[in-house]
């Protein structure tokens, strides 16, 4: 009996070390001058083909998987093949903001997101 619990104890270990692995949530950054980072493989990879042509303030976020899904500065808003997205462009953020734009996924939906913008020196739009 003791040997049947230890390996369904550690049948459970693997599966939940498994499931916190699949947090990638953050694994693709973009900023500045069309540049970004990739941490997926374990390890930081340049990425030179981004959009963003800013000094601050930017927002990227990814699948669980660490897949890309879409990035802005707090203007417009682009997908993961680096092109604008539908009604992504307008957007009341300022690229001279320190933090532009933030992510923050609607709960209870993972194909949902609200994009939160903040205007140029505490101005009244965003």
């Amino acid at each position: 009996m003791r040997q049947g619990l230890r390996y369904i104890f550690f049948i459970v270990l693997i599966f939940t070390c498994r499931i916190s692995f699949a947090q990638g949530e953050a694994n693709v950054w973009y900023f500045g001058r069309y540049l970004g980072l990739d941490f997926n493989s374990g390890t930081a990879v340049a990425l030179n083909d981004g959009q963003l042509n800013t000094t601050e303030g930017v927002a990227t976020i990814c699948r669980p998987n660490g897949s890309l899904l879409f990035y802005t500065e707090g203007t417009k808003v682009w997908n993961r093949f680096h092109q604008v997205m539908p009604n992504g462009t307008g957007l009341f953020g300022s690229y001279t903001s320190t933090q532009s734009g933030v992510i923050v996924p609607f709960i209870g939906d993972t194909t949902k997101f609200y994009l939160f913008t903040v205007d140029a020196e505490s101005g009244p739009r965003g």
